[in-house]
């Protein structure tokens, strides 16, 4: 495992996090809680020592996983959680000063610890000032309960103005070779001393390589709307881009997420990457990425094909 020092958290973390959005279950099909656990300990024995969730994730299921995997596990892992989801609202935002500090309490009991390591407001709500979720930030800070504060999904302006208020020690836009939208937020971030946590590192699994022709997902699978790389014409170009990825790979004795997960995290913008895991098997594969790593001349040669597919 490689591992980098966040600037403004000051903590060393694992070049790569547990996610956990697919092992709430709800929208990723069938999911076995013992085999979710297994995962999330094979990762930590295999040195991850970062995991993210949300109560969004299954409704606060993903939250009580997390929260039994962390049995035996708390003082070697930081906990990167959320709020700012109202589900009372059909999962609206909702940055309001008492929702926050509620929504706060309630992680804290289904995940069953005293403190959040990262606590990440999980989209921008604009119907709330942000000066209001700040302070609410902050006095969780002063209260002890979370330790460093992040947001997700947001622009540079909004970050800019959330900073007027406190102190954003990191952010987690999605970042991979099939979503890049947010590289020069991340360039611009780093600059300022905050380090990226990325989601979707392995573009919902398209990037593992395990689906070469187009699926037909479960009606309640989020993949089939939520990502248009499941879809043509973008579908056909990722393939194209998977033939690279084989091929480097294969120099390497790896596999083409393995080096999805090295392009991502060998970017000096990026502090640690997502990648949610529900068997133990992918959390070794995704861990033995780190066995190698991509030449320079191979990081350009992935970008230069990113930019000859338009991908």
């Amino acid at each position: 495992m490689r591992y980098k020092k966040l600037e403004r958290a000051g903590v060393k973390i694992s070049s790569l996090a547990a996610g956990s959005w697919a092992i709430g279950g709800e929208g990723w099909g069938d999911v076995n809680t013992e085999d979710s656990i297994a995962a999330i300990h094979r990762m930590f024995d295999l040195g991850v020592n970062v995991i993210d969730t949300a109560p969004a994730y299954g409704s606060g299921h993903s939250e009580e996983i997390v929260g039994q995997a962390l049995k035996g596990y708390r003082d070697q892992v930081y906990v990167s959680t959320k709020f700012g989801l109202d589900p009372k609202f059909d999962w609206a935002e909702n940055g309001k000063y008492d929702f926050v500090m509620q929504e706060c309490e309630n992680s804290l009991r289904r995940l069953n610890i005293d403190y959040i390591d990262f606590y990440f407001m999980h989209w921008p709500d604009p119907k709330t000032p942000v000066s209001e979720t700040m302070r609410a930030l902050e006095v969780l800070k002063q209260q002890g309960k979370i330790r460093y504060a992040g947001v997700s999904n947001f622009t540079k302006e909004q970050i800019m103005e959330a900073e007027k208020y406190g102190k954003i020690d990191v952010i987690q836009p999605p970042y991979s070779m099939v979503n890049r939208s947010a590289e020069e937020l991340m360039k611009w971030a780093k600059n300022q001393g905050m380090d990226a946590f990325t989601y979707g590192s392995l573009g919902a699994g398209i990037l593992t390589g395990a689906i070469r022709t187009l699926p037909e997902f479960d009606e309640n699978d989020y993949r089939k709307e939520f990502y248009d790389f499941y879809s043509e014409p973008k579908f056909s170009k990722v393939m194209e881009l998977l033939k690279t990825l084989d091929a480097i790979a294969l120099e390497h004795g790896g596999t083409p997420a393995q080096a999805a997960v090295n392009w991502s995290t060998q970017k000096a913008y990026v502090g640690t990457a997502l990648c949610g895991v529900r068997k133990p098997l992918e959390a070794e594969e995704n861990c033995a990425a780190f066995d190698w790593q991509l030449t320079e001349g191979e990081m350009q040669k992935i970008d230069d094909e990113l930019l000859r597919l338009e991908i």
